[in-house]
């Protein structure tokens, strides 16, 4: 946008100006008619940090001559909402003023308007989502308890630790090499070539699984870096708004303001701790939120290797068609042994997610031989 035609430069400036009042007012109007004081006081600092904004505007049209007594605020009436309506009214103003800023932002070559849509845009990110600060008993009690979760080594954020770990390694290698015997079987009758071909087969699903694994854990915890990086820097380029915010964490778990102020405070008295406790509570990382990539490799590639080795045992003592049952029975009971643990790190019955498994199973080797047996009908070979 061109800054030098300064009628375009005022119109945009007033719209911005009446889109901050129009939230502004909301969180008045919502502060006021709130029954329940805990709730009161935090729309009314969203209706002050509203109203910041809404002076940085007057200022700005201040300087380019706008006579503000002129200006007409919009109009805004919650009288016959309901408190869920006001949230979704809420929710609905300050996407649109968000998605506003980030459009104004990429056209914007007026460098003091610039800085003033950065500075709204940091403040909108800190008081983050109405729908977790005023409802607590929904999404924030969830992130608090995936929070507590995590502090427990099996309750992993989003694996479920070294039990997820090892019970999808299982599950990849069983899959993978039933798979790979069942398609070579209908391809060629001949337990050697079977045997090998399952045996590379399992040893590369390892190293596979070994090495995504340990990717998978040293990117998790390169970005958990990153996220603890950035908020050390916010730490000490302002400690005052990062005590404020750790503040509003405290009361939104029910803590009095003057409480929340007080630990706040004497949690910043030590940078370290701040940084831990702000870690903690607002990103939801602490120690145990890092994984070891080794660990993650070890766990991820012998367990791999433990379910690729299952389907082939057969192989070892038997032969034909026997072995090729056999191994078809052995690998369909592990599919449901695999399912049913899988139980353990899902809210899903263990019998249901067994018989699931199963299914996929049964699936997977009766295509895979079907596809067999197409290769000795299109290369005209059957070993």
């Amino acid at each position: 946008m061109n800054s030098n035609n300064p009628e375009y430069l005022k119109k945009t400036l007033i719209e911005n100006w009446r889109k901050e009042m129009e939230a502004a007012r909301l969180y008045q109007l919502s502060a006021d008619s709130e029954s329940d004081d805990r709730r009161s006081n935090i729309f009314q600092q969203l209706a002050d940090l509203e109203n910041k904004h809404v002076k940085m505007w007057e200022d700005k049209l201040s300087e380019l001559g706008v006579d503000l007594t002129s200006l007409e605020p919009p109009e805004v009436n919650i009288k016959d909402l309901s408190q869920g309506q006001v949230f979704e009214r809420i929710e609905a103003v300050e996407t649109n003023n968000m998605n506003w800023y980030q459009s104004l932002r990429n056209v914007m070559d007026d460098e003091a308007v610039v800085r003033i849509i950065d500075e709204i845009n940091e403040d909108e990110k800190k008081h983050g989502s109405l729908d977790d600060m005023l409802q607590p008993e929904t999404k924030q009690v969830k992130r608090r308890l995936n929070s507590l979760w995590g502090k427990e080594r099996w309750h992993k954020r989003e694996s479920g630790g070294w039990v997820g770990d090892a019970i999808y390694g299982v599950n990849d290698g069983l899959g993978a090499i039933f798979g790979i015997i069942a398609g070579v079987a209908g391809f060629a009758h001949n337990d050697q070539t079977i045997l090998i071909s399952g045996f590379f087969g399992a040893l590369a699903s390892t190293l596979s699984m070994g090495a995504g694994a340990w990717l998978a854990a040293k990117s998790e915890n390169e970005i958990l870096e990153s996220e603890l990086s950035h908020e050390r820097r916010e730490i000490q380029e302002d400690p005052e708004h990062e005590v404020e915010e750790l503040k509003l964490l405290y009361e939104l778990k029910g803590l009095s303001p003057e409480e929340s102020n007080r630990i706040a405070t004497q949690v910043s008295k030590d940078q370290e701790n701040f940084l831990n406790t702000m870690a903690q509570e607002e990103l939801g990382i602490h120690e145990a939120s890092k994984s070891n990539p080794w660990s993650s490799a070890l766990f991820g590639s012998a367990s791999t290797f433990v379910g690729a080795i299952v389907p082939l045992l057969p192989f070892f003592f038997l032969h034909g068609w026997v072995a090729m049952v056999t191994a078809a029975a052995v690998s369909i009971v592990a599919h449901f042994v695999v399912g049913a643990l899988k139980s353990i790190i899902t809210v899903r019955g263990w019998l249901v997610s067994g018989l699931e498994m199963t299914l996929v199973g049964i699936m997977v080797g009766a295509v895979s031989y079907g596809l067999g047996e197409l290769g000795t009908l299109i290369f005209g070979v059957h070993i």
